[in-house]
C-alpha cells in the first residue's frame, strides 16, 4: 500500500519542505532515533506525552498513500503497529498494540502505551507494512508518592516558524538529561506570510501562505511545524507535556471569540475554534480530545506536582484597558469556576513538595512606569499586549486584566500557608523571574511573597529589541531598569533574548537557567547560558543562583 515513488511524493510545495526537513533532521538526531527510519511514510517524525508513573502518550503520522497530504482529507483508512521496548535495539518488547487512523484524523496516530514500570526510560517505534519510524526516547513519571532527588524540565514557548529556526529545540534534545518538555502555548502562529515575523523579514514563510481559519488550514499549519528538524529531534528525545495559549487558534482568543478573528468574514468562532481544537487533539502528544478537558495534573514522586491550565477555553472577554473596572470584577474569570477549584485544590501542604503551574501567561503584577519615552510606551505595549491609561500600559490579557481571579489565588496561598508553589509561564517574549507578593502596595517593607514566577522567552518571536528595531541589550535596559524599579518583586527581566529554559528541581528548591541564542534566524545558532534563578524550599522567593549550568 505505500509503494509510491519519491517524485509522487514530491510533486507539491508542502510535501517538499517535509522532505527537505526530513533530510536536515537526520544530521540532527541521535543514531539510534534514526536506524531504519522511513522518511517518506513517517515524515513527521514521532513523539510522546504526558508521563505517568505507568503510562505514556505516543503520537506518530502517517503518510500510506501520495494523495494523503496533510488536510487534504485524502487516503484510505490503514492500521499501524506500534512497540515499546527498555532497550534502543527493542531486543525486549514490553509493549505493543495497532491503531486505526485515516483521513478522518488526518492519519495522525496517538495510542496510550500502559503497562510500564514508573522512572523508567523506554524506546518506542511504529510500523507500517515495511516501514518503520524513527526511534524515540520516553521516560515515565516516578511512582506516586515515591523519593525523588532531582527532575529536569526543557521549558519553552512562542515559537514562530516565520520568525527564524527553532535551534532552541536542537539544544535541548542534545542534552540527554531532561525528564520532560514543558511546552506553554504558542507551539504555533496562525498568521499568513508577512504578517507577523522576524522584525520585517520572513525567514520561513508559512503554510499554507493564508492565516488559518478552518480545519484544512490548522491541519496543515500543524503538519508544517512537525518537518522542522529540531522540533522532530526534540519530540524523539523526551516526553512533551503541552498546552495551548491563543495562537494555536487566533491572537487574544477567548472564549466566544479573540482580537484577530472577524465574525462573519473568517467565519464563526464556534467553528474556527473548534477547527482550531480538533487539529490540536490530532497533531499534539498530549492526553485531550476536541470536546474534552485539556488542563491536568501529573505528578512526579513526592517531589513536584504540575498542573497544566487552560487560560483560553473559560475566560471571559479581555477588558478594554486597566482604568476598565471590569478588570476587578468577580463576574470575570480568565479560569472559569471549575478550574478555579481544581487548581486551589491542587495547591495544598499535603502531596508533592513542590507545587508547579504550568501557567500560560503572566500572573506576577506587573506595572509600567509613565516616566518612559514615547515610544519605549509603544514597544513596551505592543509586546505586553497592553492598553494605556495616563500613559501607563497595562497587560488586560494576563492575569493583571482578571485581578479577582488572581486576588483568589494570592489569598488561598497566604492563608492557608502553602508553601513551594512556582508558576511557570510563557506567552510574553521575554525572561523574567518574580516574587508574587501577598500584597503588592506594602513589597517589599512585608517581605510577604506567597510563591515565584519564573517566565520563559520565546523561542523565536519578536521581542522589545525587535519591536524598537534596536540593536539587543541596548535600548532596551533602561525600559528593564524602569520595570524593575516601578515593581520591586520583579528580580530579573531580559526583553531581548530568543532561547529556552532549563528547569532542575530537587527537594532544596527549584532553579531556571536562561540560554539564549546568538541568531534565531541561523539554524545553527548556538545558545550561551544567559542567568539563572533560583527559590528555596519555603521561601517563596526569586534569587540569583550561585554556579554554572546544571
Amino acid at each position: 500500500m505505500n509503494n509510491f515513488t519519491r517524485r509522487q511524493v514530491l510533486r507539491s510545495a508542502g510535501a517538499v519542505a517535509v522532505a527537505g526537513a526530513a533530510g536536515a533532521a537526520t544530521a540532527n538526531a541521535p543514531a539510534w532515533a534514526l536506524d531504519a527510519a522511513d522518511r517518506t511514510v513517517f515524515a513527521h517524525g514521532l513523539a510522546s506525552g504526558d508521563p505517568m508513573p505507568s503510562s505514556v502518550l505516543l503520537w506518530t503520522r502517517v503518510t500510506p498513500v501520495a494523495e494523503a497530504l496533510p488536510g487534504s482529507g485524502r487516503g484510505p483508512d490503514v492500521t499501524v503497529t506500534w512497540e515499546v521496548a527498555p532497550d534502543s535495539g527493542f531486543r525486549k518488547i514490553v509493549a505493543r498494540g495497532s491503531a486505526p487512523t485515516g483521513p478522518g484524523r488526518d492519519h495522525t496516530v496517538k495510542v496510550l502505551a500502559d503497562g510500564l514500570a514508573p522512572g523508567t526510560t523506554y524506546w518506542y517505534r511504529f510500523k507500517f507494512g515495511k516501514a518503520l519510524s524513527a526511534v524515540g526516547r520516553t521516560r515515565t513519571a516516578p511512582a506516586a508518592g515515591a523519593s525523588v532527588d532531582r527532575l529536569k524540565f526543557g521549558v519553552v514557548s512562542c515559537a514562530n516558524w516565520q520568525a527564524g529556526y527553532f535551534s532552541s529545540y536542537r539544544h535541548l534534545a542534545a542534552r540527554g538529561d531532561l525528564d520532560a518538555v514543558l511546552h506553554l502555548g504558542d507551539y504555533l502562529y496562525e498568521y499568513a506570510p508577512g504578517e507577523y515575523q522576524a522584525r520585517d523579514v520572513v525567514v520561513r514563510p508559512h503554510e499554507p501562505a493564508r492565516e488559518m481559519t478552518v480545519l484544512q488550514d490548522y491541519r496543515r499549519r500543524h503538519a508544517q511545524y512537525k518537518t522542522d528538524p529540531d522540533l522532530q529531534s526534540l519530540h524523539a528525545a523526551a516526553p512533551f507535556i503541552v498546552t495551548w495559549d491563543d495562537h494555536e487558534s487566533a491572537n487574544d482568543a477567548w472564549k466566544d471569540g479573540a482580537e484577530n478573528h472577524t465574525e462573519g468574514a473568517e467565519g464563526a468562532w464556534r467553528d474556527r475554534s473548534a477547527a482550531a481544537r480538533q487539529a490540536y487533539a490530532e497533531w499534539m502528544p498530549v492526553r485531550y480530545e476536541p470536546g474534552g478537558q485539556l488542563y491536568r495534573r501529573l505528578d512526579f514522586g513526592s517531589l513536584a506536582s504540575l498542573s497544566m491550565l487552560d487560560l483560553r477555553s473559560y475566560r471571559d472577554l479581555q477588558a478594554s484597558s486597566g482604568a476598565d473596572p471590569a478588570v476587578d470584577s468577580t463576574a470575570r474569570t480568565i479560569t472559569g469556576t471549575a478550574q478555579m477549584d481544581w487548581l486551589l485544590n491542587n495547591l495544598n501542604s499535603s502531596g508533592p513538595q513542590w507545587k508547579l503551574v504550568g501557567n500560560p501567561v503572566m500572573i506576577t503584577p506587573v506595572k509600567v512606569p509613565s516616566t518612559l519615552s514615547a515610544g519605549e510606551l509603544a514597544g513596551v505595549q505592543e509586546l505586553m499586549g497592553g492598553t494605556t491609561i495616563d500613559g501607563v500600559p497595562y497587560n488586560v490579557d494576563q492575569w493583571d486584566g482578571y485581578e479577582a481571579d488572581r486576588s483568589r489565588v494570592v489569598r488561598h496561598l497566604r492563608d492557608n500557608a502553602v508553601k513551594d508553589t512556582v508558576f511557570l509561564t510563557g506567552d510574553i517574549h521575554s525572561g523574567w523571574a518574580c516574587d508574587i507578593p501577598a500584597d503588592p502596595a506594602t513589597y517589599p517593607a512585608t517581605g510577604d511573597s506567597v510563591a515565584a514566577e519564573l517566565v520563559c522567552t520565546s523561542v523565536t518571536s519578536d521581542n522589545l529589541d525587535d519591536i524598537l528595531n534596536v540593536p539587543p541589550r541596548t535600548g532596551s535596559l533602561s525600559v528593564e531598569a524602569a520595570i524593575r524599579a516601578a515593581n520591586p518583586h520583579v528580580k530579573h527581566l531580559d526583553f531581548d533574548s530568543h532561547g529556552y529554559s532549563v528547569l532542575d528541581v530537587t527537594p532544596a528548591g527549584v532553579r531556571m537557567d536562561w540560554y539564549v541564542l546568538a541568531d534565531r534566524t541561523s539554524a545553527g545558532s548556538p545558545a550561551t547560558l544567559s542567568t539563572s534563578f533560583s527559590v528555596g524550599a519555603g521561601t517563596g522567593k526569586a534569587v540569583p543562583a550561585a554556579g554554572g549550568a546544571l
